[in-house]
């Protein structure tokens, strides 16, 4: 999944968006709420974790903004007032979801991951093609019974091509979902990553390569 974490506090940003590139999601980070919307006018987030109080354009209307512009993106709204009546406020205005600070990072990870099962069609928390079976919620997969040992940006690939349920998914689909702005589009960065994930799937080979397509597991 792909998320943008908008918090002006350039450490906290730094430690929020650390820890969630480790559960395999692409992350980018924005400082103030005018970067924020230029960011998410050209890239499709699933979710936005969104300071409330940020310079420049404030949280809220960052938030009205997003809402109002229908790109599909999830807004987690992060504050220090954890009020009730902040907290109703905040999704009076359009977010789907409120974490007053300080908060325990699981709990923020699991928000945004149940935010990010919203942002798209319905898709079940395991996911399987033959003897390959991927469990989003606990991040295991296996291959007949066998536990692969997988990176976050391999789980995150065999996720996009098992999600895909057939459909053949382009490199740049997968550099779009499971890496971020800070990745070169002209390296071989996925090629490499699909090669490594291959190998660790072992035989009979599962990947697909589909000339000038990009990559498949199974049949559509």
């Amino acid at each position: 999944m792909r998320v943008l974490v908008v918090e002006d506090h350039q450490k906290l940003n730094a430690l929020i968006a650390a820890g969630l590139r480790r559960e395999a999601m692409a992350v980018d980070s924005a400082f103030d709420g005018g970067s924020a919307l230029e960011r998410t006018a050209v890239t499709r987030y699933d979710v936005v974790v969104l300071d409330r109080d940020l310079p420049g354009v404030h949280g809220d209307d960052v938030c009205r903004r997003i809402v109002a512009d229908g790109s599909g993106a999830r807004v987690l709204m992060l504050t220090a007032a954890g009020a009730i009546r902040d907290r109703v406020e905040g999704l009076g205005m359009g977010a789907d979801d409120y974490l007053p600070k300080p908060f325990d990072f699981a709990e923020l990870v699991a928000r945004v991951r149940a935010l990010a099962r919203r942002s798209g069609p319905a898709s079940p928390p395991v996911l399987d093609n033959g003897d390959i079976v991927l469990d989003r919620g606990n991040r295991v997969a296996s291959r007949a019974g066998r536990r692969l040992d997988l990176s976050p940006k391999e789980f995150a690939v065999l996720e996009c091509l098992l999600a895909a349920d057939g459909r053949v998914v382009s490199a740049e689909e997968l550099l779009e979902r499971v890496w971020d702005e800070a990745t070169d589009p002209f390296t071989t960065t996925v090629k490499t990553t699909v090669a490594r994930l291959r190998l660790k799937l072992g035989q009979p080979a599962a990947i697909q390569t589909v000339r000038e397509g990009g990559y498949r597991i199974g049949e559509p």
